[in-house]
């Protein structure tokens, strides 16, 4: 019977008033240790570098998946762009399935095959019945050893993925925030866009290709993540059998250091309805210890949609003056996370003539982070940002997500008890000191699409930064 957190049967409940308990357990710390772990994310790392994690819930689906640490961060001016290109190029069949086949074999396991490209990984997975996941695993593991890459299909994925720059483009988000790391990390690999320029696009061939998964396919570069109804022991047999040869790296990958520089674009088109602008300061990495204050001072901020309402009566002071002076249409702070840096910062849609006037609330509360934020606030950030937490992790795809990117970027899965103590551990003058370091003083990366006429420049954006008070 499998134990979970939530939900413990009649049966277990007197099992767990049984004194059969206190003789298993030597105290009730060792108990809740034990019931916090349940059920517990096991790691095992193969002959070849590769590392296998998996949580089993006993659920009757399964999301297994291949994370590689590689995006287009690993790659240069030159191939900006073969990353995403080989996401297309999987599923265009490999040296033992067709394309057909591969896409007729899926669809008879009523299964779901997707990939993402995103700066520093790229992700293959599958969603599947738990019976499945061996034909999952073993198609995965074909898909991203043998594909056939041919000529014909290459020409065609490259029409394919000019359309989806034409998409990408009617997304001012989206095409904001390629702006933002272009003008933030500019003449850095974070600054090139992860579906690259079209003149690379139009000349990648099969060599690129070839040369990118011989260089980053690595086994000590590549996790096998699964979530649901997966046996770990089970799940090590099939990496060892589909995974098993591929080539070990004897030396780390290596990090192109990304320097961050305070700076602007703007791309004025006043025959856009809105303006979309986002400002950001340097964050920091995955692995820093000032990424969790800065998590909580992000929460703290919060996010407004005009659509939603409530922004009267929002916790949130951003939320409130939005809603009350009609400030914007929308706003979202967002803490952005990569290895040895990250974009702490605001992305807002307003009316062009509200650009003021939101960057002046939004720079008056990132000096009240910076000095008077209060008790109040950050608990009430803390219990939002838990809640978040563990909303996110519903279902085996974002846990499997979770397991895939936590093994890459930290080397191991942090228990769900230890981030809430981490969050717990968090004081006011915690979150003030991160702000003072992050955001006081600092020079900011500013993008702006549409009409922007009334943004203020720059340099008064950066006189606001700091406060000058008697």
């Amino acid at each position: 019977m499998a134990l979970r957190v939530l939900g413990v049967t009649q049966n277990m409940r007197s099992f767990l008033r049984g004194v059969d308990l206190i003789k298993r357990y030597k105290s009730a710390a060792t108990l809740q240790k034990t019931l916090l772990n349940i059920p517990a994310t096991q790691v095992t790392k193969l002959d070849n570098g590769l590392r296998v994690a998996s949580e089993d819930s006993g659920a009757s689906t399964a999301t297994v998946g291949l994370w590689i640490d590689a995006g287009s961060r690993s790659e240069n001016e030159r191939n900006n762009g073969v990353a995403h290109f080989l996401e297309h190029m999987a599923f265009k069949g490999t040296a033992k399935r067709s394309q057909t086949d591969l896409e007729l074999e899926v669809e008879n396991l009523g299964a779901h095959l997707n990939a993402y490209t995103s700066r520093e990984q790229t992700v293959f997975y599958a969603k599947c019945l738990s019976k499945d996941v061996p034909k999952a695993v073993e198609i995965l593991a074909d898909i991203i050893q043998n594909s056939k890459l041919g000529e014909a299909e290459i020409a065609r994925e490259r029409s394919v993925i000019l359309r989806e720059m034409q998409e990408v483009e009617s997304n001012l988000q989206e095409v904001v925030f390629d702006h933002l790391h272009a003008t933030a990390y500019q003449g850095t690999p974070l600054g090139q866009t992860i579906l690259g320029p079209t003149k690379n696009i139009q000349s990648i061939g099969k060599s690129d290709l070839t040369d990118y998964i011989q260089t980053h396919y690595k086994a000590s570069r590549i996790v096998l993540a699964a979530a649901g109804g997966v046996k770990h022991d089970d799940l090590v047999k099939l990496a060892g059998s589909s995974l098993g040869s591929l080539e070990a790296s004897t030396l780390p990958p290596e990090i192109t250091p990304c320097r961050f520089t305070g700076s602007e674009v703007r791309v004025r088109d006043d025959s856009l309805p809105l303006a979309h602008v986002a400002v950001a300061v340097e964050g920091c990495g995955w692995t820093d210890q000032d990424n969790i204050p800065l998590m909580v001072a992000n929460t703290l901020v919060g996010a407004w949609d005009r659509s939603q309402g409530g922004g009267a009566n929002n916790a949130s002071n951003l939320a409130r003056a939005s809603a009350e002076d009609n400030l914007c249409h929308s706003f979202q702070s967002f803490n952005t996370c990569y290895k040895d840096t990250g974009l702490w910062g605001i992305y807002f849609v307003c009316d062009p003539l509200q650009c003021e006037d939101m960057i002046f609330n939004i720079q008056t509360e990132w000096m009240r982070l910076c000095t008077m934020v209060t008790e109040a606030e950050v608990e009430r950030a803390k219990n939002l940002l838990k809640t978040n937490m563990l909303l996110q992790l519903d279902g085996t795809t974002p846990i499997c997500e979770d397991i895939g990117r936590q093994i890459l970027c930290y080397n191991r899965r942090i228990p769900l008890h230890e981030l809430e103590q981490r969050i717990d551990n968090v004081s006011v003058s915690n979150v003030r000191d991160v702000a003072m370091k992050y955001i006081y003083d600092r020079c900011p990366a500013v993008a702006a699409v549409g009409p922007v006429e009334n943004l203020p420049d720059y340099n008064r954006i950066r006189s606001s930064m700091y406060w000058l008070r008697v």
